[in-house]
Protein backbone atom coordinates (compact mmCIF):
# COMPACT_ATOMS: atom_id res chain seq x y z
CA UNK A 1 0.00 0.00 0.00
CA UNK A 2 3.02 2.46 1.12
CA UNK A 3 4.82 1.16 -2.66
CA UNK A 4 1.30 2.52 -4.66
CA UNK A 5 1.09 5.78 -2.45
CA UNK A 6 4.55 6.71 -3.03
CA UNK A 7 4.25 5.48 -6.77
CA UNK A 8 1.16 7.47 -6.97
CA UNK A 9 3.08 10.58 -5.37
CA UNK A 10 5.59 10.08 -7.79
CA UNK A 11 3.77 10.30 -10.58
CA UNK A 12 1.70 13.12 -9.55
CA UNK A 13 4.49 15.41 -8.79
CA UNK A 14 6.18 14.22 -12.28
CA UNK A 15 2.92 15.40 -14.45
CA UNK A 16 2.73 18.65 -12.88
CA UNK A 17 6.85 19.26 -13.60
CA UNK A 18 5.43 18.94 -17.14
CA UNK A 19 7.84 15.90 -17.70
CA UNK A 20 7.05 13.82 -20.78
CA UNK A 21 6.88 10.13 -20.67
CA UNK A 22 10.21 8.96 -21.04
CA UNK A 23 10.88 11.07 -18.02
CA UNK A 24 8.88 9.87 -15.93
CA UNK A 25 9.77 6.65 -16.50
CA UNK A 26 13.31 7.27 -15.73
CA UNK A 27 12.17 8.84 -12.83
CA UNK A 28 10.09 5.68 -11.64
CA UNK A 29 12.89 3.55 -12.50
CA UNK A 30 15.73 5.11 -11.06
CA UNK A 31 13.47 4.94 -7.44
CA UNK A 32 11.98 1.19 -8.03
CA UNK A 33 14.45 0.16 -10.78
CA UNK A 34 13.53 -1.87 -13.97
CA UNK A 35 11.66 -4.69 -13.90
CA UNK A 36 12.80 -7.48 -15.33
CA UNK A 37 10.95 -10.14 -16.62
CA UNK A 38 11.53 -13.70 -16.64
CA UNK A 39 13.95 -14.95 -19.82
CA UNK A 40 13.72 -18.40 -19.09
CA UNK A 41 13.56 -20.21 -22.92
CA UNK A 42 12.03 -24.10 -23.44
CA UNK A 43 14.53 -25.88 -24.81
CA UNK A 44 14.12 -29.20 -27.76
CA UNK A 45 10.26 -28.54 -27.73
CA UNK A 46 10.29 -27.06 -30.92
CA UNK A 47 12.54 -29.88 -32.71
CA UNK A 48 10.19 -32.78 -30.89
CA UNK A 49 7.53 -30.83 -32.49
CA UNK A 50 8.37 -30.28 -36.07
CA UNK A 51 8.94 -33.70 -37.74
CA UNK A 52 10.72 -32.58 -40.84
CA UNK A 53 13.64 -34.88 -40.53
CA UNK A 54 14.87 -33.61 -43.67
CA UNK A 55 15.08 -29.76 -42.50
CA UNK A 56 16.86 -30.83 -39.06
CA UNK A 57 19.26 -32.73 -40.94
CA UNK A 58 20.52 -30.26 -43.24
CA UNK A 59 20.47 -27.61 -41.12
CA UNK A 60 22.70 -29.90 -38.44
CA UNK A 61 25.23 -30.36 -41.85
CA UNK A 62 25.10 -26.34 -42.20
CA UNK A 63 25.73 -25.23 -38.55
CA UNK A 64 28.68 -27.45 -38.45
CA UNK A 65 29.61 -26.34 -41.17
CA UNK A 66 29.65 -22.67 -39.93
CA UNK A 67 31.29 -23.22 -37.41
CA UNK A 68 34.12 -25.51 -39.46
CA UNK A 69 34.68 -22.34 -41.03
CA UNK A 70 34.01 -19.91 -38.02
CA UNK A 71 35.43 -21.69 -35.05
CA UNK A 72 31.92 -21.39 -33.58
CA UNK A 73 28.48 -21.89 -33.86
CA UNK A 74 26.20 -18.73 -35.42
CA UNK A 75 25.04 -16.64 -32.42
CA UNK A 76 22.29 -14.40 -32.45
CA UNK A 77 20.70 -11.89 -29.90
CA UNK A 78 17.32 -11.77 -29.61
CA UNK A 79 15.87 -7.81 -28.43
CA UNK A 80 12.62 -6.45 -27.90
CA UNK A 81 13.13 -2.47 -27.55
CA UNK A 82 11.34 -0.10 -25.95
CA UNK A 83 7.98 -0.22 -24.15
CA UNK A 84 6.83 -3.34 -25.96
CA UNK A 85 6.27 -6.00 -23.41
CA UNK A 86 4.68 -9.12 -25.79
CA UNK A 87 7.68 -11.45 -25.41
CA UNK A 88 5.89 -14.97 -26.48
CA UNK A 89 7.28 -14.24 -30.18
CA UNK A 90 10.71 -13.47 -29.28
CA UNK A 91 10.36 -16.86 -26.75
CA UNK A 92 9.46 -19.02 -29.87
CA UNK A 93 12.19 -17.82 -31.91
CA UNK A 94 15.08 -18.01 -29.11
CA UNK A 95 14.01 -21.77 -28.40
CA UNK A 96 13.34 -22.72 -32.21
CA UNK A 97 16.44 -21.41 -33.67
CA UNK A 98 18.43 -23.00 -30.49
CA UNK A 99 16.95 -26.20 -31.56
CA UNK A 100 18.41 -25.30 -34.90
CA UNK A 101 22.36 -24.94 -33.27
CA UNK A 102 22.08 -21.29 -33.12
CA UNK A 103 23.88 -20.01 -29.59
CA UNK A 104 21.19 -17.31 -28.61
CA UNK A 105 21.09 -14.55 -26.14
CA UNK A 106 18.07 -12.90 -25.04
CA UNK A 107 18.37 -9.13 -24.24
CA UNK A 108 16.38 -8.02 -20.75
CA UNK A 109 12.92 -6.50 -21.68
CA UNK A 110 12.39 -3.22 -22.90
CA UNK A 111 15.93 -2.27 -23.25
CA UNK A 112 17.16 0.67 -25.43
CA UNK A 113 18.73 0.80 -28.64
CA UNK A 114 21.82 1.23 -27.37
CA UNK A 115 21.77 -1.48 -24.48
CA UNK A 116 21.18 -3.88 -27.42
CA UNK A 117 24.50 -2.58 -29.32
CA UNK A 118 26.45 -2.99 -26.26
CA UNK A 119 25.00 -6.65 -25.42
CA UNK A 120 25.37 -7.51 -28.89
CA UNK A 121 29.30 -6.47 -29.01
CA UNK A 122 29.96 -7.68 -25.82
CA UNK A 123 28.40 -11.07 -26.42
CA UNK A 124 30.36 -10.87 -29.97
CA UNK A 125 27.17 -11.88 -31.74
CA UNK A 126 26.75 -12.46 -35.77
CA UNK A 127 23.43 -11.37 -35.54
CA UNK A 128 20.39 -9.22 -33.89
CA UNK A 129 16.97 -10.16 -34.25
CA UNK A 130 14.40 -7.61 -33.39
CA UNK A 131 11.07 -8.47 -31.97
CA UNK A 132 8.40 -5.58 -32.77
CA UNK A 133 4.71 -6.13 -31.28
CA UNK A 134 4.40 -2.41 -30.67
CA UNK A 135 4.92 -0.17 -33.53
CA UNK A 136 8.41 0.68 -32.29
CA UNK A 137 10.06 -0.39 -35.51
CA UNK A 138 10.21 2.72 -37.14
CA UNK A 139 12.15 4.71 -34.40
CA UNK A 140 14.05 2.03 -32.46
CA UNK A 141 15.44 0.05 -35.49
CA UNK A 142 17.20 3.22 -37.18
CA UNK A 143 18.96 3.99 -33.63
CA UNK A 144 20.25 0.36 -32.80
CA UNK A 145 21.55 1.07 -36.49
CA UNK A 146 23.27 4.08 -35.21
CA UNK A 147 24.37 2.76 -31.91
CA UNK A 148 25.91 0.27 -33.74
CA UNK A 149 27.90 2.26 -36.39
CA UNK A 150 29.05 4.53 -32.98
CA UNK A 151 30.98 1.48 -31.99
CA UNK A 152 32.05 0.35 -34.98
CA UNK A 153 29.90 -2.38 -34.84
CA UNK A 154 27.91 -1.86 -38.39
CA UNK A 155 29.14 -5.59 -39.36
CA UNK A 156 26.75 -7.41 -37.48
CA UNK A 157 23.37 -8.40 -39.04
CA UNK A 158 20.13 -6.83 -38.49
CA UNK A 159 17.00 -9.09 -38.76
CA UNK A 160 13.49 -7.85 -37.61
CA UNK A 161 10.41 -9.62 -37.43
CA UNK A 162 7.09 -9.66 -35.67
CA UNK A 163 4.19 -7.15 -36.45
CA UNK A 164 5.14 -4.39 -39.00
CA UNK A 165 3.19 -3.60 -41.88
CA UNK A 166 4.47 -4.70 -45.18
CA UNK A 167 3.99 -0.52 -46.61
CA UNK A 168 7.14 -0.27 -43.76
CA UNK A 169 9.39 -3.06 -45.14
CA UNK A 170 11.54 -0.49 -47.59
CA UNK A 171 12.02 1.73 -45.16
CA UNK A 172 13.64 -0.87 -42.74
CA UNK A 173 15.80 -2.17 -45.53
CA UNK A 174 16.95 1.26 -46.32
CA UNK A 175 17.51 1.57 -42.88
CA UNK A 176 20.13 -1.18 -42.97
CA UNK A 177 17.73 -4.36 -41.90
CA UNK A 178 18.39 -7.23 -43.76
CA UNK A 179 15.92 -9.20 -43.46
CA UNK A 180 12.48 -9.07 -42.35
CA UNK A 181 9.89 -12.32 -41.63
CA UNK A 182 6.23 -11.19 -40.73
CA UNK A 183 3.25 -13.31 -39.19
CA UNK A 184 2.97 -16.80 -39.96
CA UNK A 185 6.91 -17.21 -41.11
CA UNK A 186 7.74 -20.71 -40.77
CA UNK A 187 10.34 -21.06 -38.96
CA UNK A 188 12.42 -23.81 -41.30
CA UNK A 189 12.22 -20.76 -43.96
CA UNK A 190 13.68 -18.18 -41.54
CA UNK A 191 16.47 -20.67 -40.15
CA UNK A 192 17.39 -21.51 -43.86
CA UNK A 193 17.32 -16.95 -44.75
CA UNK A 194 19.48 -16.47 -41.79
CA UNK A 195 21.99 -18.58 -42.63
CA UNK A 196 21.79 -18.13 -46.34
CA UNK A 197 22.59 -14.73 -45.09
CA UNK A 198 25.44 -15.34 -42.72
CA UNK A 199 27.12 -17.67 -45.52
CA UNK A 200 26.91 -14.78 -48.14
CA UNK A 201 28.72 -12.46 -45.34
CA UNK A 202 31.39 -14.47 -44.55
Amino acid sequence: KDNSINLLEASVQAIQARCTIGEISLALENKWGRYQAGQQTAIGVYKETNMNKTFWDETEVSIRNFEKENGRRPRMLIAKMGQDGHDRGAKVIASSFSDAGFDIDLAPMFSTPKEVATQAVDNDVHIIGVSSQAAGHKTLIPQLVKELQNINAEDIIIVAGGVIPQQDYQFLYDSGVSLIFGPGTAIPDAVEKILSLLNKKK
